[in-house]
């Protein structure tokens, strides 16, 4: 990927993330953190993959992805206003579960440092 289209991804990411803090009014949404993970635009820059995280119940996170799928025509509205280039893509939102991964993998690292603590400490070090 060529470094235009690196800056590119970061600032409509950072774009939409200031948009969905101040200015979008879903009640799928109310109270809920969203985060705009990664955005990945197409070369011919007609589309972009918009990956979004949010920590909830798998109905929320259901209902956070209707309501970001049918906010993006105001996404794809206020970017041509706010960015300086010719085209501007149209936006698909995609889950990203990698945090709930992260999050998973580090309770069971934590689950095996306890059961090794508890195997540890009920042995007697060897004596010489």
């Amino acid at each position: 990927m060529n470094r235009r289209l690196e800056r590119l991804n970061d600032q409509i990411r950072e774009e939409i993330g200031l948009m969905l803090l101040h200015e979008v009014r879903d009640p799928r949404l109310e109270g809920r953190l969203v985060s705009i993970t990664h955005v990945d635009v197409s070369p011919d820059l007609y589309n972009a993959r918009v990956s979004f995280s949010m920590m909830g119940t798998p109905k929320e996170q259901e209902d956070a992805y209707k309501a970001l799928t049918a906010a993006a025509a105001f996404f794809h509205r206020e970017l041509k206003a706010r960015l300086e280039i010719r085209r501007v893509p149209f936006l698909e939102f995609r889950k990203d579960s990698s945090l709930e991964e992260g999050a998973r993998m580090l309770e069971m690292l934590a689950h095996v440092q306890q059961e090794d603590e508890a195997g540890s400490a009920g042995t007697t070090p060897p004596q010489s």
